[in-house]
């Protein structure tokens, strides 16, 4: 065979492709059948990829399978709601006590109010809290309620943000969007940001941000960034909206805990619900008390599975007996050192790849220089991430197409250890192939 180091990019991807194509039959015949079925045989874009997905058969641990027999160390981790692995004993243990008292009881349980007390106790921001099914419905429902609270219209977001599958804000707006009128901020960027809100403050509703940019490529938004919106937001009563689905397992509050920056309201979704479905909004009392059904202006919030038997018995033992702030803090360290490790991998073979986040959730680049916004990533290449993609894949290593990479509880040493062998692995045979890339 030819020296991978001799390929240039298109080549190497293509060579790596024809490799995937031949150790998987059986995933392709599967996504081929669903083909006939569901678009592309996909109910979930973010998890297809070219020239076609991996089935997965079972999961264990940090580990999963596929169906044609390959073992991988998960560090996907179902993007941030995998914290817990694939079968944590506390969480499947709730979950079975939940289902023996039967499971779609249509009134009020106990573990709700279980679940909403341990959230605010744990995040600063959260005064009352109420629950949905996603981070997406979180995130709609914390606009629509700061539109109903404040009376204007219009809401600031960020290039590169994502707030949920009709909140994509990657340049700008998206046109599957919901239609919400939007005024973009720049990440990162205080001095054009604060002159956005100063020029639509009489219009604006809330500002939403990630604290780190997930699906952008976790991008820390900085700690005097966030002060800054802080203070505009409260000197214009505009309600300040964190969203931290994915952010609120970093550290034991959330980077809201980290940063010192409180917001008005925060969006959580992902792991809060021990692996099942779940989402949730809260913040100030005298927002959410907008809630109340006893008061004659009430604002309405339904929704069948919101207090859902099986999430909120899991959630409550995810948030009181698992993953308890201590272990959150003790897992961000762990992902910290193990980012570095990354860096000084990559650094060490002045290669043009770099991995950006804060604690268990990090993305790998193939760029050079500082990444403080979405706008930094223009010379990324997709065929660079692609190519880390299919071979960290073949080195038994299950990550995100676009390079992120999230740790989980049942993580080993070994596993650790694996995966940054398999990286430093790829960077030695495509070592060449990624620096012609990046002088072109």
């Amino acid at each position: 065979m030819t020296k991978r180091a001799n390929f240039d990019l298109a080549a190497a991807l293509a060579e790596a492709e024809r490799r995937y194509v031949e150790r998987n039959p059986k995933s392709r015949a599967a996504i081929d059948h669903a083909r006939s079925y569901l678009p592309g045989g996909n109910t979930r874009s973010v998890i297809f990829y070219p020239p076609f997905p991996i089935v997965i058969a079972r999961s264990e641990g940090a580990r999963i399978w596929d169906l044609d027999g390959h073992e991988y160390a998960d560090f996907l981790g179902e993007y941030t709601a995998g914290l817990f692995g694939h079968s944590d004993p506390t969480i499947r243990a709730a979950i079975e006590r939940a289902l023996a008292r039967g499971w779609v009881h249509g009134g009020h349980i106990e573990d709700e109010a279980r679940l909403a007390a341990a959230l605010c106790r744990r995040f600063p921001s959260l005064e009352r809290v109420r629950f949905c099914n996603s981070g997406t419905e979180a995130n709609l429902m914390a606009l629509t309620t700061a539109r109903a609270v404040t009376g204007r219209e219009k809401i600031m977001a960020f290039p590169g943000g994502y707030h949920g599958g009709v909140l994509l804000f990657r340049d700008g707006p998206s046109r599957q969007n919901a239609p919400f009128p939007v005024v973009m901020g720049a990440y990162n960027d205080a001095e054009r940001t604060l002159a956005a809100i100063e020029r639509e403050a009489r219009d604006l509703a809330a500002v939403i941000i990630e604290p780190m940019q997930g699906s952008g490529g976790c991008i820390p938004a900085e700690r005097a960034f966030l002060a800054a919106l802080r203070e505009a937001c409260t000197r214009h009563q505009i309600l300040l909206v964190f969203d931290e689905v994915m952010t609120s397992r970093l550290g034991g509050a959330g980077l809201q805990g980290i940063t010192g920056v409180t917001p008005d309201m925060t969006t959580l979704g992902k792991y809060v619900g021990g692996g099942l479905s779940f989402g949730a909004f809260g913040g100030r009392a005298d927002i959410m008390d907008r809630f109340d059904p006893l008061r004659p202006d009430a604002l309405v919030h339904a929704g069948t599975f919101n207090n859902n038997a099986l999430s909120m018995a899991a959630g409550v033992a995810a948030m009181t007996e698992v993953y308890t702030s201590e272990r959150a803090e003790a897992l961000t360290r762990t992902g910290e050192a193990f980012r570095e490790r990354l860096n000084s991998i990559a650094r060490e073979r002045r290669l043009p790849v770099q991995a950006t986040g804060i604690g268990s959730m990090m993305t790998v680049h193939f760029v050079d220089g500082p990444i403080r916004c979405a706008a930094d990533l223009a010379q990324s290449r997709e065929e660079a991430k692609a190519l880390f993609h299919l071979e960290m894949l073949a080195r038994g290593q299950h990550l995100a197409r676009r390079g992120m990479v999230n740790l989980s509880l049942p993580m080993t040493r070994r596993d650790l250890d694996g995966f940054l062998d398999a990286f430093a692995g790829f960077l030695d045979d495509y070592g060449n192939v990624l620096r012609n890339a990046a002088s072109h």
